[in-house]
């Protein structure tokens, strides 16, 4: 339903008999709201016209009021508001529960809880053979698949018969045909005799000289480098097949006798240099316990690995108490363990007291990244260790790894040089001595 209304008002002055008429439109659209509460649009078009030289000048307005009702959305012949107020529990208490279930098929439930079989509206109607076996489930699917035939083809294979149009290659210019053509180059006789007479192998070393090496396989072109000899029967179009793994031997097992070795550590032992209870995961904390109370008293024992054992916090914090006591433990390796980064900078910082060991070991532990604050710890105390010649730790930042590595060649510059001025002392004190008997 709409109404129009025309208004329109005209005014001109005419000033001159010959004029250039310039139209000018403009439209106004506002929505506004009557008293019966109906959406109105209400256009205004004013168009001017101006007449230029003629000094003519023609203005001309008009309004254009347009009012639209909107239909309001119905289901079944009735406005959706009359369906708020109805029951909608009576009205399945009405239905059979034949009509429930063919409302049921008609409905899916947006509704994530509910089981899958709850929401599909695919209902079968055998009954159930038992319980889910999977295997024979795929048995069953590929027994189908196979018996199945497969779809008649409309028109059967016929070897030898083409069908549709054959493709075929363009027609070559003769420009490209004189590119492909061999360029002829006069090399001389005798090198033109010599590469006649030469095998396929020795062209092939000389392609691998010359850099030809896309020419050839990766096998080929090392030979001719190496000069081992090309392999025979490879030819241009060799293929490098792959090499079988070299297996090795598994490692033997450690069967160091955990109790025996405590004991030798207690009793101060001279013939027990290196301890190794690598890999040997049955080690008990009471043992542990047992051989770290012992190593103080050590003054034989040189390098203990205790890798894989499952060394934990508790145990490695009586390690670095014992290592701050020992005398003669140079090498210490404990990696593969279960020790966290505060363990470990407790570990370094018993270094600095024991200052006998010169290699310490313990990466691969359970939790592979430091952190900042751990490895900027552990370089300002690896840089206040003079005697740590090397070390075993995943430094993940840049400065930490530079800063460690350029201590730790300082600590062997200087031992080096130690070591030089020890000879040359000896080396004159020995020729003083000869040198004073000769006289």
């Amino acid at each position: 339903m709409s109404d129009t209304e025309f208004m329109s008002t005209d005014a001109s002055e005419e000033l001159s008999q010959q004029a250039q008429v310039v139209p000018d439109k403009e439209e106004i659209v506002q929505e506004l709201i009557d008293e019966d509460g109906d959406l109105v649009e209400e256009t205004t078009q004013i168009t001017r016209k101006t007449v230029k030289r003629s000094m003519k000048i023609t203005e001309t307005s008009s309004t254009t009021k347009t009012t639209t009702i909107s239909t309001p959305a119905k289901l079944y012949g009735k406005d959706l508001s009359e369906y708020d107020e109805v029951d909608v529990d009576a009205l399945l208490a009405q239905l059979s529960p034949e009509e429930i279930n063919i409302l049921a098929k008609e409905v899916d439930p947006d509704d994530s809880f509910l089981p899958p079989n709850e929401r599909c509206s695919y209902e079968c109607e055998k009954e159930p053979t038992g319980p889910l076996d999977r295997k024979k489930l795929i048995e069953h699917i590929n027994k189908q698949a196979l018996e199945t035939p497969d779809l008649p083809e409309n028109e059967p294979y016929v070897k030898g018969t083409v069908r549709g149009k054959k493709w075929l290659p363009p027609a070559r210019s003769e420009k490209d045909k004189e590119v492909e053509e061999g360029i002829a180059i006069d090399m001389g006789e005798e090198y033109e005799q010599a590469l006649t007479s030469a095998t396929q192998e020795e062209i092939i070393d000389l392609a691998a000289i010359l850099g030809f090496h896309s020419m050839m396989n990766q096998d080929q072109y090392h030979a001719s480098l190496l000069n081992k000899g090309q392999p025979i029967g490879l030819g241009w179009d060799g293929i490098t097949k792959s090499q079988q793994q070299k297996v090795y031997p598994m490692d033997p097992p450690n069967n160091t006798d955990i109790e025996d070795s405590i004991k030798r550590v207690k009793d101060d032992d001279p013939k027990l240099i290196e301890l190794n209870f690598n890999n040997i995961k049955n080690i008990s904390d009471e043992k542990l316990i047992q051989l770290f109370d012992a190593l103080p008293d050590n003054e034989h024992l040189e390098v203990l690995s205790l890798t894989n054992v499952g060394l934990t916090d508790k145990t490695a914090l009586l390690l670095a108490q014992a290592i701050e006591k020992s005398k003669t433990l140079r090498v210490l390796n404990v990696e593969t363990n279960f020790i966290s980064p505060p363990t470990i900078v407790a570990l370094v910082r018993s270094l600095l007291k024991a200052r006998t060991v010169e290699e310490f070991r313990a990466s691969n532990q359970r939790s592979s990244v430091l952190g900042n604050k751990i490895e900027m710890e552990i370089t300002e105390l690896v840089e206040k260790n003079s005697s740590l010649l090397r070390l075993g730790l995943h430094l993940e930042f840049n400065d930490a790894r530079h800063r460690v590595a350029a201590h730790l060649q300082r600590n062997i510059d200087r031992i080096r040089k130690d070591l030089e001025l020890r000879l040359q002392f000896r080396f004159f004190n020995n020729l003083h001595r000869k040198s004073a008997k000769i006289q």
